[in-house]
């Protein structure tokens, strides 16, 4: 087909704007262009049916096109007043979270139907899990430092000292954070105009982004819900440093936060990347302890500035909850057998199965040798036997280990975004376990694996979704399979 006859409706680049009308999994609005020669379907992420939306076309083929979001020119009418700042982080706050976790059901079942080929998914639905904190439930923020801000009433880039979100879509531009988002800590949030006023006041610039250049790059804030905690990491390069005084930042910290502020660490990154922690980079503590102290369903967990940690620990509990009731719903399926936990992390799904089980041997593998070091630390800082804990790649421990073999009844699955390689799901398959608990942070990879165990004769049971992330397209799944 000639190439002009593909551009019929829009050309790539091109800045349009477009009713949304539908909603598909993953936050994607859809929008229709309806001319002399037919229709037309546009994707805009993070959109919502009934908005006008201005977006640019940066994908197209012949049947539909993504876009990004530039602006929303009208709300939908199922939107209302927040009393909260809007940040990118949170594209749906605006939409009453009864509607949210209505269009989240409906897109992920609908992907099982059409990914996975489960045509009776409805009927397998356990339940919706939602969020026991629907606002502040976020227990780590990451706000960087610009050079370039934003004019929202002009609505264009402007030079200025800017301490906050990246602007959605323009990777150069930083905006403001002047009040509380309504997702991390308020007091946090309605204080960070004042770290910034310091921070302007050093005469020190902060990062511009198109230059590669400046002093101040994020500001990074972890927070306990069990001690109410907070511990703080400044990442700035180390040009101009001896011009900086870090127990002067410490001391601000302390006259705003008192005694909640458990620590204040230093990382130096004079890498060109747009990351908090820099590969090459140094990090030093400057004031109170690098480590907070978290719980989880009884269980308490040492985070560091870079562990991996459950962003909102208040529903992951009700995540691990689900996943320790699929995992113990026969118990005999579980006791005296062997539970492997494959993608375990630090052992967080592992250690409150070992805590009800009896005689069961848990092994949990990772391939992340410090998450496996946290994972032990973790075990005997709870005083939890009958786990073993390898740092290994899944689809090679499994071959390495057949002692294993015919001795698991139960395996629990928490693989990254991108789901299971085929390779290492044949692996598991090969196994020959009875059950599997396989807990998703991206429902589409896990409907694309979902049809390879189908024909390898497991059959979905039960199904739960959990909003670990209210006001934004996330969405975690748990699903039983058996034999």
């Amino acid at each position: 087909m000639p190439r002009r006859e593909r551009n019929k409706f829009v050309k790539r680049g091109e800045t349009i704007e477009i009713r949304i009308e539908d909603y598909a999994f993953g936050g994607k609005g859809i929008g229709r262009i309806r001319n002399d020669y037919g229709e037309f379907v546009i994707f805009v992420p993070n959109t919502l049916p009934g908005q006008l939306v201005k977006a640019q076309i940066k994908k197209s083929s012949k049947k539909y096109a993504e876009a990004k979001l530039i602006d929303v020119l009208e709300a939908s009418e199922d939107e209302v007043d927040i009393k909260y700042q809007d940040i990118p982080g949170a594209p749906y706050i605006q939409l009453p979270i009864e509607k949210q976790h209505d269009y989240k059901k409906q897109s992920t079942l609908e992907l099982f139907k059409r990914i996975g080929k489960v045509a009776d998914i409805e009927s397998k639905f356990d339940e919706f899990v939602s969020s026991p904190n629907t606002f502040h439930y976020r227990n780590k923020m990451e706000y960087g430092f610009s050079a370039i801000g934003y004019d929202r009433i002009k609505k264009t880039d402007v030079d200025e000292f800017t301490l906050g979100f990246k602007r959605r879509g323009l990777w150069w531009c930083g905006d403001n954070l002047n009040r509380d988002s309504g997702l991390f800590d308020a007091a946090v949030e309605n204080h960070l105009k004042q770290i910034r006023t310091y921070c302007e006041a050093t005469g020190l610039a902060p990062w511009h982004g198109p230059k590669k250049e400046g002093f101040f790059r994020y500001l990074v804030v972890r927070k306990s819900y069990k001690t109410d905690k907070l511990l703080f990491n400044l990442v700035t390069t180390s040009y101009d440093l001896p011009k900086f005084d870090l127990n002067a930042f410490a001391k601000l910290l302390l006259e705003l936060f008192g005694n909640r502020l458990a620590g204040l660490l230093h990382t130096i990154n004079d890498e060109v990347g747009d990351r908090t922690i820099a590969t090459t980079g140094s990090i030093e503590l400057v004031y109170g302890e690098d480590k907070i102290v978290e719980e989880l369903l009884g269980l308490n967990f040492e985070i560091s500035m870079k562990s991996f940690f459950q962003t909102n620990p208040k529903c992951a509990e009700r995540l691990y909850s689900k996943v320790v009731d699929y995992a113990l719903e026969t118990k005999e399926a579980i006791d005296n057998s062997v539970v492997l936990d494959l993608f375990c992390g630090t052992g967080t799904i592992g250690q409150i199965i070992a805590s009800k089980a009896n005689n069961a041997q848990i092994v949990g593998v990772d391939i992340i040798a410090s998450a496996i070091e946290d994972a032990k630390q973790n075990a005997k800082r709870n005083n939890i036997e009958g786990l073993k804990f390898y740092a290994a790649d899944v689809g090679k421990f499994l071959t390495e280990h057949p002692e294993y073999t015919n001795k698991i009844r139960t395996i629990i699955l928490d693989p990254a975004r991108a789901g299971i390689s085929p390779k290492t799901l044949k692996k598991i398959i090969n196994l020959n376990a009875e059950r599997l608990v396989y807990v998703s942070c991206n429902p589409a990879t896990q409907a694309r694996d979902t049809e390879q165990l189908y024909q390898s004769g497991y059959q979905i049971k039960k199904m739960s979704l959990v909003d670990q992330f209210p006001h934004t397209a996330h969405i975690e799944t748990v699903v039983l399979f058996e034999k």
